[in-house]
């Protein structure tokens, strides 16, 4: 089937966003088609809006509203400043944040470093980091990368650099889910929550 051309563009731009395949883009595409005015132009003005109005904050690099000398969180005077936890992605700070219990700042590194792929250190926020840090003022840092071999890999870099005894540096446990049987664990992460037991009081 030839479909007209805005039809077959807007499948395309779907089709490059992630978790989306042709399947789901043409769904998205023929609902926006039979939607009413107001949800295509709603829409529209979102993505055009999420451009325009939103920044690095020039602190932490996580996203922020444009007009803003820094984030929501840098600007908080009830974050802990001496508590940083360097996540790689902005989606890693909401979830952090939902969590609900951590009061300290964070360091977005945008990405993990990844030699295969091209991304070292100067693709990162680390040199911004390692500023931030001798700065002073940051008393613990933690690697909250994500558990796979660039994040390990990013975490072991960062704290290389960083070689102040002022500063602890700590990397966030690694275990079983809640709620998870120990027979269908993997033996990675087995041995890791093997690794990091805690006494019980």
């Amino acid at each position: 089937m030839i479909l007209p051309a805005p039809i077959q563009n807007l499948i395309d731009a779907f089709s490059r966003l992630p978790g989306i395949g042709p399947k789901t883009a043409s769904r998205l595409t023929f609902f926006l088609l039979n939607a009413p005015q107001d949800v295509s132009a709603g829409l529209s003005d979102a993505l055009r809006e999420l451009k325009l109005n939103t920044v690095d904050c020039p602190i932490c690099f996580n996203v922020t509203s444009a007009g803003r000398t820094e984030c929501e969180v840098c600007a908080s005077s009830e974050r802990d400043p001496g508590l940083v936890c360097v996540v790689e992605e902005p989606l890693d700070v909401l979830a952090m944040e939902r969590t609900g219990g951590f009061q300290g700042r964070y360091h977005v590194l945008r990405g993990a470093l990844s030699p295969i792929e091209g991304i070292g250190p100067e693709d990162l926020t680390i040199h911004e980091l390692i500023r931030r840090v001798k700065a002073g003022g940051i008393r613990e840092l933690i690697l909250a990368t994500n558990p796979s071999m660039e994040g390990d890999a990013t975490a072991m870099y960062i704290q290389q650099q960083i070689n102040i005894p002022e500063v602890k540096i700590t990397r966030l446990a690694r275990g079983l889910p809640v709620g998870g049987d120990l027979e269908y664990a993997d033996q990675t992460t087995l041995l890791r929550a093997l690794m990091g037991r805690q006494e019980m009081s």
